[in-house]
């Protein structure tokens, strides 16, 4: 279940998931054989993620608290519950939506899972709408950050199940 976490062509439906998304990126690793849903995959990479990136998600936390902004999880109760911080919107095995809608912007990740026998693979695609001056600085100053974490996270995929 070793596989190389590669950045790909998106291949949602942009418009169907969070219509005028300015930021899109998808990244996907093979898991071989492994059979896994989606909620897994999410559960996986958001749960059992690098310690870094909660410490990351913390800091996050302190920082946007004096802008009113969202903490990580923070809204009205979501359809599917919780990953993490992440509000399920939508979900079948092989597709999972998640996020919040906020002042500064709206974000979605889409988790899928797809492909047959040995020949799997997991995708993560990121979907966000600014909808300010704060989101957009917002995004601008993230986008580094999440390529990095959206790797990380992905690379737990490709390592056996703890």
């Amino acid at each position: 279940m070793n596989g190389t976490v590669r950045e790909v062509t998106p291949e949602v439906d942009a418009e169907a998931v969070l219509a005028g998304a300015q930021f899109i990126d998808t990244f996907r690793v093979e898991i071989g054989a492994a059979t896994v849903n989606a909620r897994e995959a999410c559960t996986r990479m958001v749960l059992h993620g690098p310690r870094w990136i909660d410490a990351l998600t913390r800091l996050r936390n302190i920082l946007v608290t004096p802008f009113g902004l969202k903490k990580s999880g923070e809204g009205a109760p979501a359809p599917g519950g919780l990953i993490g911080l992440f509000p399920v919107l939508s979900e079948t095995p092989e597709r999972l939506v998640a996020g919040f809608d906020d002042s500064h912007l709206d974000f979605r990740i889409v988790v899928e899972v797809a492909g047959e026998a040995v020949l799997r693979h997991v995708t993560l695609t990121t979907l966000v709408r600014t909808n300010n001056l704060l989101g957009r600085t917002y995004l601008a100053f993230v986008t580094p950050f999440h390529k990095l974490v959206a790797r990380s996270m992905m690379g737990r995929l490709a390592e056996p199940a703890r």
